[in-house]
Parts: structure tokens; C-alpha cells; sequence
């Protein structure tokens, strides 16, 4: 199983360039940042008073990435997820092809239909109903699928049409992987076993073990190996100290799967990812205090994943 660091954008490029080498240095397989150009309107829960959050530092995902593929060597580098609306897909796929070789072959393509809607109104970016941005991002798979593979691709969509584009040079792997994120089971995994090459969702244990059957279904259902589709799962990580902490972070609230436990107990609850089927964990910094990012990246590797 691989380990995915997933850094928050809001931080400052130091400490962004930071905790990403200190990541790579320990082990970590993959670096992921959000694609975001501001926050929620209603924030994530941790702002300072006072200050819209909307008016926070975010930096662009893309930039960063970039920057990212020169100082840090090693690792997959990725976005957790590309939102589909924000790029025309013909550019994104040039974006994606540029950075594939400026990488040396170690990006990966994450995409998603987009949800964030104050970014759509502040912007002017068309954000459609849930129906359209899930119709768009089919067809920015096909648009992106057909750029990497032909000399020159026509597309003839509701969204988006393309007449002879060409996309020279290509990305530098073949195929440069896509990456669908997001667990809607009518459209978005669909979306994914039709076009991409990895999964990934916020998902428990358990969640797993039902996504993983989901796909295997349509794999089987649309033809497919579904060994070709490897697949991940995000979850926030709580490195506790002592059983005390361990009671008390659990009993916050909170709308996302967590990792709580001493490092000896972590050790137990990722083996249940690696038992579900889950190819690559992908743990946030966002819950973490700044000046403690780098220590639990290193720690969380050497005691608890050696230990697996």
C-alpha cells in the first residue's frame, strides 16, 4: 500500500515546500494538494474571528504543483481533485502533459465534477446543476483521454467541442494516469471506471469494501479489468499520546473519517485499509497544527507504517 501526503493550500509556500520534503525525505509516496481558489463560504471551522474566510491565503493548486515537481524529486505528485468546471479540459490536458515532463513522469491527472459553488459565483464560472457538472466531467475525460492517445482529436459534446486539436508533446507516461475523486455511485464512479485509472474517496474501512465491490461490478458489468483501477482512500490522521487523547478525540464531532489511535493502535486500524482492498492512503495535514506537520509525517512513517 502506498501513503499519499495531502498539504493544505492555505499555509505558506515555506511551509508548504517544508512539510512536502519532509514527507518525501520519510518515506511518503505521493504528494496531493486541493484544488481551490478560496475557502467555503462558511469556512472549515477554524478561522480566526473576525476575518471573512473567503479572504484567507489559498494558493493555486497547479503553481504549486509545478514548483513542487522541481524541489521535490521522488514522489507522485497530484491535485485531490481538479475541479472539472475551473479549465477547459484541452488546456488541462495541456497543463497535465507540460507538467508530466517538467515531473519526469510522475504526475497524476485527479479530476473531479467540482462542488465548491461561492468559487463559481465570485469568479463568474458557470456552475450548473449537480446533472451538468457530472455530464461534464464525462465528457472532459473523453476530451483528455483522446488529446493523450491521437495525433488529433474532434469532439463533438453538449460542453465541449474540439475540431483537429492536436497535443504535442505528449505526457511523458503512458497513460499519464487520471484519477476520478468523489463517491457518487450513479455518475462520478461510473465516470471513473469508463475513464480513469485510479479512484478516490473519503472512505472508512468499511467504505472501502463497498466502493471496492461497487467498481469491481462495473468493471465486470462494462468489460474491464478492474485490476487496472487502483484505489484510494482519504482519511484525517489524530497520532495520539495516550488513551486519554485517544477518548477525547474521539468524542469530537466531525464530518470526515478519521485515524485515531497511538502509534501501536494505527498500526492495527491501517492494516484494515490494506485488508479492504485500499492501494494508497491519503492523509491530509489539514486538522494539524503548522509547527507539528513535519514530526507526525516523519513519525506516522516510522511508527506506524514500518511497523506494518
Amino acid at each position: 500500500m502506498r501513503f499519499g501526503f495531502w498539504a493544505s493550500t492555505k499555509n505558506d509556500w515555506e511551509h508548504i515546500l517544508a512539510v512536502s520534503r519532509a514527507a518525501e525525505a520519510s518515506g511518503w509516496d505521493g504528494l496531493w494538494l486541493p484544488d481551490h481558489f478560496m475557502p467555503p463560504e462558511a469556512g472549515y471551522g477554524d478561522e480566526p474571528p473576525g476575518i471573512p474566510p473567503e479572504l484567507l491565503p489559498n494558493h493555486e493548486c497547479w503553481t504549486l504543483m509545478a514548483a513542487l515537481a522541481m524541489a521535490v524529486p521522488r514522489v507522485r505528485i497530484g491535485a485531490m481533485v481538479t475541479g472539472n468546471t475551473y479549465r477547459h479540459p484541452a488546456v488541462l490536458a495541456k497543463q497535465a502533459a507540460s507538467l508530466d515532463h517538467v515531473s519526469g513522469g510522475r504526475l497524476v491527472l485527479g479530476l473531479g465534477a467540482g462542488w465548491q459553488e461561492n468559487e463559481h459565483r465570485r469568479y463568474g464560472i458557470e456552475f450548473g446543476t449537480v446533472r451538468d457538472r457530472a455530464d461534464m466531467l464525462d465528457e472532459a475525460c473523453a476530451v483528455i483521454s483522446g488529446l493523450f492517445a491521437n495525433e488529433r482529436t474532434d469532439f463533438d459534446g453538449v460542453h465541449y467541442r474540439l475540431q483537429g486539436a492536436p497535443l504535442v508533446p505528449k505526457p511523458l507516461q503512458d497513460p499519464l494516469p487520471i484519477m476520478i475523486g468523489g463517491r457518487g455511485e450513479r455518475r462520478t464512479v461510473p465516470t471513473m471506471v469508463r475513464w480513469g485509472h485510479e479512484w478516490n474517496g473519503w472512505c472508512t474501512p468499511r467504505d472501502m469494501g463497498h466502493y471496492n465491490a461497487l467498481i469491481d461490478r462495473l468493471c465486470e458489468a462494462a468489460g474491464r479489468d478492474p485490476r487496472t483501477i487502483a484505489r484510494s482512500a482519504a482519511t484525517l490522521l489524530f497520532l495520539c499520546e495516550s488513551e486519554a487523547e485517544v477518548a477525547r478525540v474521539r468524542a469530537e464531532p466531525t464530518g470526515y473519517p478519521r485515524l485515531i489511535g497511538t502509534p501501536d493502535q494505527l498500526v492495527e486500524r491501517v492494516a484494515r485499509y490494506a485488508a479492504a482492498g485500499t492501494d494508497e492512503l491519503i492523509i491530509p495535514d489539514f486538522n494539524l497544527a503548522p509547527e507539528q506537520t513535519a514530526e507526525i509525517v516523519e513519525r506516522f512513517m516510522t511508527e506506524v507504517v514500518a511497523a506494518l
